[in-house]
């Protein structure tokens, strides 16, 4: 925009007529203002309500009643007036016949600067006659990404960066849609008392380009509500005769792959608006025909021909892989069409691979007549556009309340082998949605002279159940099962897995990762890794569970399962940012421990058959998609049981209802025995599929596993504590993916793991205002929990930190939540509260010990040395507080604040420099002059300021004085240039490479 400014402005030197041209709203009036600043300005304008009466716009112009029976001498009488100044003339779409028809008289001797709005009504052969008198046609740019976020800024500048990214977006840089966007989401926000009704503006918006749309051509607003309700950029042949109309009046440009997008995606909306219901009808049903399966298939549902919308879907679905496959699944399942059962089991299948189970549940609880039970407010076709559950612990929770499992006792006449087989599907969906007790009550009355696959997954979904609810009974029952199954399947191996995980049974890890690198079911895999993932980290191996987590992110991205994707690059995330920087590298190479063949026990050497109904692409030839988790180059080897060339699997002969295809769509015949094609669950096993034949390659892989788990190694779960050299990309990588998974709708899981990565870094670093929202508006979950315990102490509140709190009774968080309660009664001179928890990582049980009996933090510090930097310094600052001998506890110290400061945690620095003070150590270890370099502590300062903290809190966070903080920031103002501290701070982060990162600290006090 402000080259239109500038090109306007040297045209404008001199006698001629510049237009200013563009859609409604794009600021073409804001631009005449700024332009019409010097001199003598006449302006006008045309009004839509009087556009004939005779030369209006120049007479409100010039003050004064005009000849209109002649043009030349109307021209005449407005030169003699205007003479040198400025002649502006607004809204020239609305101007009178006269008026347009002097406007080239008047050029040749005024400087006349006028705007007109595309779309518009003036005829061919007047527009034509302005172009020709015109020395410059100007079209006005939407604005920038940057300046359109820095407008609802200032609009709106109590919402947060992703909600003004949003309104931005949706604006598509039409200043008055951002204006209104960003005062309609703050007023719903947080609605003022007295304001006007949220949408308000927006309708009166609505209207003002309504009324400017209505001046194009059928065609062209036909065009255009088509890209509305399209939602994404059309090739021009697709829009019809209306694409050109649309592209002369600036409404659409062209994007990268030839396509036309939509200026403003608010004005694309607007026009789908304005279309009556028998037009949206006609254009969603032309649209269904010219766009792909999985597009036309929601077309015809909004068109109301659900039948047609149901079996698009499917179509589609026999198309798709992973979690879009999913979703295509559960939008067929959801729409108010009979449906196959067999489809049914199809979709829940895949939404539980894909990480779904909450609506795997939904839709198979209408094939168990309950009714199609509705449990949130997302369900419905809607529903199916998401990629995660929201919610998902809500409407687990609703549904298994509302469900009714009828009582089919073994005396009862036996159920058919499809509805076994939805008891054991919706039992585990119920599991994994956290609902044990509903998950029970589905699988009881599956009979043990049901299909050996079926009684497979009852046992497992039993075995789970009673893991969750009575511990101590699960393992009583685990003997059982295994006695029941020598040879047990991977669903009941990996859950015989868990028991022994839960106990810590000596080659728990082991077990349960091979369960977690089997190649013979994604869903065992997937569920087994996230276990292995959170077993690992409440034990403190945070740097094996973030390799475990990053690796099965990486094949989730594969197979397009995103729900279960961004758990695991969360919980990587989480615990790197827990863990912190290596600060002794290791000399050995991490990436050769993580390429070892996981371990397996030797019982399940031979894999079972593969998931029929998900895309067997290999993952080198799936759609490359790199997850929020994973960096530019890949980490991890495939697992051994993944990659290798295995055979596909040979069906077992009596098994109900297999088959072999990858289709989704029901059979069209009454053949007796005839299945629907490719059906997710219709394989030999069901989702607990029994063993099958393998390849030579795969039984070289196994014999390879089961020797690495004689041997007692687990190999897919690296020893050595220095693989965080590999993974850790610094605070900044953690932060921004962490940030960028808060910002999406996701499972809870993922959210939790997110926001408590995130906020703990910003706690650290002493964004404690940005820690308290990120909080604030995240999940429950025990991570998060934590944190705000954390942040609390962190920012001088010990009264809030006070109580351990926590819902972990057991394992690293709660170690850690009685570590954060013991510094808060510290620091309020007051006695603890809550005894040891049991269950602790050593690391944290020699802590608390050394809390107990006020010695061996420096032990306890060495204890923290793999697990966790910032813990390791916290017991250093606890040994320097405690310690008697002065020499010691300065030695502590001064050891606390140089890891403090190598690793950027000024919070904790702060601390370790103020227990300094208590010594009477005043370091001031001045390092060379920087020049016009910023110092890392002016670097901190300024972070801080930006932050928007005042000079008392800063000083408090890094354990300085207020008056080193203001020389600090007057130091910064120099170097940058700036006038004030918040320019300075600006500045400071406007360019990254500026901070002098390498320099030590200028001032210890």
């Amino acid at each position: 925009m402000a080259e239109a400014l500038h090109s306007a402005a040297a045209m404008l030197q001199r006698p001629g007529l510049v237009v200013l041209t563009g859609p409604p709203g794009c600021g073409r009036t804001t631009l005449l203002r700024r332009l019409a600043t010097a001199g003598p300005v006449h302006a006008g304008g045309g009004l839509a309500m009087l556009q004939t009466v005779p030369a209006l716009a120049l007479s409100r112009a010039v003050r004064a009643k005009l000849p209109t029976h002649d043009i030349h001498l109307l021209a005449e009488a407005v030169r003699s007036r205007v003479r040198g100044g400025l002649l502006v003339i607004d809204d020239l779409h609305y101007v009178d016949p006269a008026t347009l028809a002097a406007l080239p008289l008047l050029a040749a001797h005024c400087r006349v600067l006028a705007a007109l709005r595309t779309p518009h009504r003036l005829p061919p052969a007047t527009e034509a006659a302005l172009r020709a008198a015109a020395t410059a046609w100007i079209p006005v740019p939407p604005l920038t990404a940057a300046e359109a976020h820095d407008l609802a800024r200032r609009t709106a500048p109590q919402l947060d960066d992703t909600a003004l990214t949003a309104v931005a977006e949706r604006a598509g840089g039409n200043p008055l849609a951002v204006t209104a966007l960003a005062r309609n989401a703050a007023s719903e926000s947080r609605p003022a008392a007295g304001a006007r009704p949220a949408g308000a503006e927006i309708d009166q918006v609505a209207y003002a380009i309504a009324t400017a749309l209505a001046d194009l051509p059928r065609p062209a607003r036909t065009a255009l509500a088509a890209l509305g309700l399209l939602g994404r950029p059309a090739p021009a042949g697709l829009l019809g005769a209306g694409a050109t109309d649309l592209q002369a009046a600036g409404l659409v440009v062209p994007d990268q792959d030839g396509g036309l997008l939509p200026v403003s995606t608010y004005v694309a909306e607007t026009a789908a608006g304005l279309l009556d219901s028998a037009a949206r009808v006609d254009l969603h049903t032309r649209l269904a025909d010219l766009t792909p399966p999985a597009e036309a298939a929601r077309h015809l549902a909004a068109a109301g021909d659900l039948p047609g919308a149901h079996r698009r879907a499917l179509a589609a679905a026999d198309q798709a892989a992973g979690g879009d496959r999913a979703a295509l699944l559960l939008f067929a399942c959801e729409l108010a069409v009979p449906v196959d059962p067999r489809v049914r089991l199809a979709a829940a299948d895949a939404l539980l691979a894909a990480g779904r189970p909450a609506a795997a549940a939904r839709v198979l609880s209408a094939a168990r007549g309950s009714g199609g039970l509705v449990i949130s407010s997302a369900a419905g076709p809607a529903a199916a556009q998401g990629g995660a559950e929201i919610g998902q612990s809500d409407a687990a929770r609703v549904l298994a309340a509302e469900l009714d499992f009828p009582s089919r006792g073994t005396q009862a006449s036996p159920a058919s082998p499809l509805a076994l087989e939805i008891d054991v599907l919706l039992g585990e969906a119920l599991l994994q949605a956290g609902e044990p007790a509903a998950a029970r009550a589905a699988v009881r009355s599956v009979p043990d002279a049901a299909a050996a696959p079926v009684v497979a997954g009852r046992d497992r979904v039993l075995l789970l159940a009673e893991l969750a609810t009575d511990p101590p009974a699960a393992r009583d029952l685990a003997d059982k099962i295994a006695a029941r199954h020598p040879a047990p399947a991977p669903g009941v191996a990996a859950a015989l897995a868990a028991v022994q995980a839960h106990f810590r049974t000596p080659g728990w890890d082991a077990a349960l990762a091979a369960a977690a690198t089997s190649a013979a079911d994604p869903l065992i895999s997937r569920w087994s890794a996230w276990l292995l993932v959170e077993r690992l980290a409440a034990d403190g191996r945070l740097t094996e569970s973030a390799a475990v987590a990053l690796r099965a992110a990486r094949d989730c991205a594969a197979d397009l399962a995103y729900g279960w994707q961004t758990r695991f690059a969360a919980a990587a995330d989480w615990a790197l940012a827990l863990h912190g920087p290596a600060t002794d590298p290791a000399t050995t190479d991490p990436a050769a421990a993580l390429h070892r063949p996981a371990a397996r026990p030797a019982s399940a050497s031979a894999a079972p058959t593969r998931r029929e109904g998900r895309s067997a692409t290999p993952a080198s030839a799936a759609h490359p998609l790199p997850g929020p988790g994973q960096r530019g180059v890949p980490l991890w080897a495939p697992s051994p049981l993944s990659a290798t060339g295995s055979q596909p699997p040979v069906p077992e002969t009596g098994q109900p209802h297999g088959t072999a295809a990858d289709s989704v769509t029901p059979p069209t015949g009454d053949t007796p025995g005839e299945n629907p094609q490719g059906l997710g669950h219709l394989r030999p096993g069901g989702i607990y599929g029994t063993t099958a034949s393998r390849g030579p390659a795969q039984a070289a892989a196994d014999r390879g596993a089961a020797e690495s788990a004689a041997s007692g190694r687990a190999g897919a779960v690296p020893p050595n504590d220095d693989v965080i050299a590999e993974l850790w990309d610094g605070v900044d990588g953690v932060l921004r993916r962490a940030a960028n998974l808060t910002d999406r709708a996701l499972p809870d899981e993922a959210r939790g793991y997110a926001t408590a990565a995130t906020a703990l870094i910003e706690a650290d670093t002493g964004l404690l205002a940005a820690a308290r929202a990120h909080l604030d508006g995240g999940p429950a979950h025990p991570a998060t929990s934590w944190v705000a315990q954390e942040t609390a102490w962190l920012d001088g509140q010990p009264d809030r930190a006070v109580l351990p709190g926590g819902a972990d009774d057991s394992g690293l968080l709660a170690g850690l939540h009685a570590i954060t309660a013991r510094w808060a009664s510290h620091d309020l001179g007051a006695d603890p509260a809550a005894a040891m928890p049991a269950g602790l990582p050593a690391a944290a049980r020699r802590t608390l010990t050394a809390w107990a009996t006020g010695t061996g933090f420096t032990a306890a510090a060495d204890g923290w040395r793999p697990v966790a930097l910032r813990e390791r310094i916290r017991c250093l600052l606890a040994a320097g507080l405690t310690d008697t001998d002065a020499a010691r506890a300065v030695d502590a110290l001064l050891t606390a604040e140089k890891l403090a400061d190598a690793a950027g945690l000024t919070v904790l620095a702060g601390r370790a420099r103020r227990g300094l003070r208590r010594h009477n150590v005043h370091r001031d270890t001045r390092s060379p002059r920087s020049g016009d370099q910023l110092t890392r502590r002016e670097t901190d300062v300024l972070r801080l300021v930006a932050a928007g903290e005042p000079t008392r809190r800063i000083a408090g966070q890094l354990g300085i004085s207020a008056e080193t903080v203001d020389t600090h920031i007057r130091a910064g103002m120099r170097k940058l240039g700036a006038r004030t501290r918040t320019e300075a701070a600006a500045l400071a982060f406007a360019n990254p490479a500026r901070p002098d990162t390498s320099d030590t600290l200028k001032d210890g006090r």
